[in-house]
């Protein structure tokens, strides 16, 4: 195997972190024809491309590769660095993670709150579908994810945290104006849904499990937050698919009600992490098992 030099790996990171060659070499206060011939110096080591000109600027696979494996060693250098010289002050620690909306709304952030406040952290959240945040950290994006996968990555580690329920909801007024005659398939096809993409699988796979209908065979928003689809809910401007979790209060004082009493949605989630993991890492790695664990049913 060819030696690496960190050098040129480190221009390939800042290059795709920031998007632009301009940006990358003033932060890594060089020039522009430096960071231009440090990519290109990377590419004739390994006689290939590694960066995808595009917009946006992208990984090739072997790009890619080398990439997560610098990220990794990044980050075992910098835990390191804290425990060499802890007289000296380190500036924040940061931390990339993958992790769906729904989470982030609910037990995600009480989880880690105690670390946030306790240590110098500089968090970086990648939000996206639970099915697909562990590209994220497939692409060296991340050190951890939150997903619905349970086998791991090569070079990664998962642990089961739990199973979040879904409940299909909708305010009382907005049951009165588009289900007057209860919950059926033609209603369904015309009330107006939320979904959190146009690939929401789990909205998709509840519609076609339990009412027979297709995307496109429903009038459906997407909004990509899941503080937004209990707002809309509440407000009466759509019906949608919400973490039990989520919604106590509202299930509770009838401001939501569950549509579909026999029907609900549970997924299992896990975190996955880099097997190369210490210090501050690691803590925040028990951390969110530990108060995943307690927050979301066991399977």
């Amino acid at each position: 195997m060819k030696e690496l030099d960190y050098k040129l790996l480190r221009a390939l990171d800042a290059v795709l972190q920031e998007q632009n060659f301009e940006r990358a070499a003033r932060s890594l206060h060089i020039t522009q024809s430096a960071i231009s011939q440090r990519i290109k110096q990377l590419e004739q080591q390994f006689a290939e491309p590694l960066l995808i000109r595009s917009q946006p600027l992208q990984a090739t696979p072997l790009g890619q590769k080398l990439l997560t494996h610098y990220r990794q060693v990044h980050q075992l250098e910098l835990e390191l660095a804290g425990e060499l010289a802890p007289a000296e002050p380190q500036g924040p620690i940061r931390i990339s993670i993958a992790v769906n909306a729904d989470s982030l709304a609910t037990w995600f952030l009480p989880a880690i709150a105690p670390l946030l406040e306790q240590h110098p952290i500089e968090l970086n959240l990648l939000v996206d579908d639970e099915n697909r945040t562990l590209d994220k950290v497939r692409e060296g994006q991340a050190f951890g994810a939150v997903s619905l996968h349970a086998q791991p990555l090569a070079g990664c580690c998962v642990d089961q945290l739990g199973e979040m329920h879904y409940l299909l909801t909708a305010s009382p007024a907005f049951v009165a104006r588009h289900f007057p005659h209860g919950l059926t398939r033609e209603a369904l096809a015309k009330a107006p849904a939320v979904a959190f993409d146009q690939r929401d699988d789990m909205h998709i796979s509840f519609m076609r499990e339990h009412f027979g209908l297709e995307p496109g065979g429903y009038p459906c928003h997407t909004v990509r937050s899941s503080e937004a689809f209990v707002a809309m809910a509440e407000q009466g401007l759509a019906y949608c698919l919400i973490p039990e979790l989520q919604i106590r209060e509202q299930l509770a004082a009838a401001t939501l009600v569950n549509l579909s009493p026999p029907h609900r949605l549970t997924e299992c989630l896990y975190w996955h992490r880099w097997v190369l993991e210490k210090g501050l890492h690691k803590l925040l790695s028990q951390r969110l098992i530990d108060q995943g664990r307690a927050q979301l049913p066991p399977r």
